[in-house]
């Protein structure tokens, strides 16, 4: 049986409700590839919710008492230490992290990149690992890396269809979801829902970084009145499916170049349209079936007045095609044999 190590994100614990998007695709990866018959192990923090083993790497009140860099430190020793004791076969790192040190093991390393690269640290890439391999999740997002050596196909970030049914009514609101900071800029969604004169619900979670805390109180808050605006806080996996399938439209204000949107997804496949900036690979994500691109709030504002002409049917058939996570799944297992017949023949030439 294949043995896989799969390196979460430090900051925050891997779960069905994880608002980030890197942890709820790791989290539908390590179902996925469990289900195929893998044995999988997740580093990540404590009370994490998996399929397989975790391996807990520290506490999240660790980040709040000692900070960013002692809590990466502990998730890099941890993981480092589970490499030499573990019999693994490949390590999947979606932490954006810990592929900086994978001359430390001896195993295949697949790092998945979710980010534009304009956030990842500057000199994070120069000399990379012999053993180091990446991969992006969107065509948009690899055109940014196209100096990497060892870069694998593209894997589009999935999702499981099945359990995000189409709505049967519609109510009178559009929604924003996801993490409230500012390059998401859920207040620009806010804004275009009240020049078009339609309710919206904010729903997500405030991260406990200052410059979050600080957007958050600055930005948003003053905005929700609890009637046009309404404020979520981190809803459940069945709360965020019915606020979903019955808004008018996801509203998508990323001020940075998307490599994928995990709302958006989920939104279409229950049927919802998006109405998105046209930034990074939202421009790949949503199509003229399925939404609008737009360039400002005054186009957003009007794009929600203009929704009859999409399908729900639609939304949900180009996700259940093209975003589904057992094509993500079948991706990643090729991946990785790749990976394990590349390490069979460099062994067989020592």
């Amino acid at each position: 049986m294949r043995r896989v190590l799969m390196v979460a994100y430090p900051l925050l614990p891997v779960s069905e409700r994880s608002a980030g998007g890197a942890e709820q695709i790791l989290w539908a990866l390590e179902k996925e590839l469990a289900e195929r018959g893998s044995q999988t192990e997740v580093a990540a923090c404590a009370g994490s919710e998996l399929r397989g083993k975790l391996i807990a790497t520290g506490e999240i009140t660790k980040l709040i008492r000692d900070g960013i860099d002692e809590r990466e430190r502990e998730h890099t020793e941890r993981v480092l230490s589970a490499c030499a004791n573990g019999n693994f076969d490949v390590v999947l790192d979606h932490s954006g992290h810990f592929f900086r040190h994978a001359a430390k093991v001896n195993l295949p390393v697949l790092a998945t990149l979710h980010l534009p690269r304009s956030l990842y640290p500057e000199g994070i890439f120069e000399n990379p690992a012999k053993n180091l391999y990446f991969n992006c999740v969107s065509e948009s997002q690899k055109a940014e890396f196209k100096d990497l050596p060892r870069m694998m196909p593209v894997v589009r970030n999935g999702i499981d269809v099945k359990r995000f049914p189409v709505g049967k009514r519609r109510a009178d609101y559009v929604m924003w979801l996801g993490r409230i900071c500012p390059e998401k800029a859920p207040h620009l969604a806010i804004d275009a829902a009240k020049k078009a004169g339609v309710p919206i619900i904010v729903a997500g979670q405030v991260y406990p970084f200052a410059w979050h805390q600080q957007y958050w109180e600055r930005e948003v808050k003053p905005r929700i009145d609890h009637d046009q605006v309404r404020f979520v806080e981190l809803p459940s996996f069945t709360e965020k499916v019915k606020l979903l399938s019955e808004a008018r439209a996801l509203l998508v204000t990323s001020q940075v170049a998307e490599t994928t949107s995990l709302v958006a997804l989920e939104a279409m496949a229950c049927g919802t349209p998006v109405i998105a900036f046209s930034v990074g690979a939202l421009k790949e994500v949503v199509t003229k079936d399925t939404g609008f691109l737009v360039n400002s709030v005054d186009e957003m504002a009007r794009a929600c007045t203009t929704l009859d002409g999409i399908r729900a049917l639609n939304c949900r058939q180009w996700v259940q095609e093209q975003y589904s996570v057992r094509a993500m799944g079948e991706s990643y297992e090729e991946m990785i044999h790749d990976l394990e017949e590349q390490r069979r023949w460099e062994e067989r030439r020592k």
